[in-house]
């Protein structure tokens, strides 16, 4: 009968996992477990590579980020890609990133469930007018499915217009960057009354 794994052997699964993106306790309970035991040699092993581990053992995540050089220091090549996000994008985190800050603000369940029409409302105000109410709708659901395939939203099994916000955001968008906010909105909103529409 086979014993239980070795750390020697649940270290590559772990590694593996955190390559392919963030590892979440919920999805993968197992690569989630090996992480918690294995924190210290999978740090090791990722800052030979220029990153480092970041894990949320209370929000239940980790993730790898490409490590910040000092001034001076030559600068590795990128492993994590860096995104560039289209404003309606951004703008979608920024206002997902502040319901879960009243969410959590206003306590009862830790996870914040959104329909399909409270999104599509609350970035409608952002956003050029447009006549054709169908057709920005549609470029609406363009931009939370982007959200979607990023990994800040996660459809709700057997309810598909009804959306998790993943608290992995809260580590993306900041607690500075959502005090800046406001100043932010009304960017966003001469940007919007500017009828510059980005796809």
């Amino acid at each position: 009968m086979p014993g239980f794994p070795t750390a020697a052997e649940k270290l590559p699964h772990a590694l593996v996992a955190l390559f392919k993106g963030v590892v979440y306790e919920d999805a993968a309970p197992r690569a989630w477990q090996d992480l918690l035991e294995l924190q210290a040699r999978v740090r090791d092993y990722v800052a030979v590579l220029g990153l480092e581990l970041l894990l949320n053992e209370a929000e239940g995540y980790a993730y790898l980020r490409q490590c910040r050089t000092s001034d001076g220091e030559e600068e590795l090549p990128r492993l994590v890609p860096r995104r560039q996000l289209s404003y309606p994008v951004s703008l979608l985190l920024a206002l997902l990133r502040r319901k879960l800050a009243e969410h959590d603000t206003a306590g009862g369940d830790p996870r914040l469930i959104l329909s399909r029409e409270q999104i599509v409302d609350l970035v409608r105000l952002f956003l050029p007018d447009d006549t054709n109410e169908a057709k920005l709708v549609d470029r609406i659901d363009a931009h939370i499915n982007k959200v979607v395939e990023l990994g800040f939203l996660r459809r709700m099994r057997g309810q598909p217009n009804h959306f998790e916000v993943k608290r992995i955001l809260t580590a993306f968008v900041d607690a500075q960057w959502l005090a800046e906010f406001d100043q932010r909105l009304t960017e966003y909103r001469a940007h919007a009354e500017s009828g510059d529409k980005h796809e």
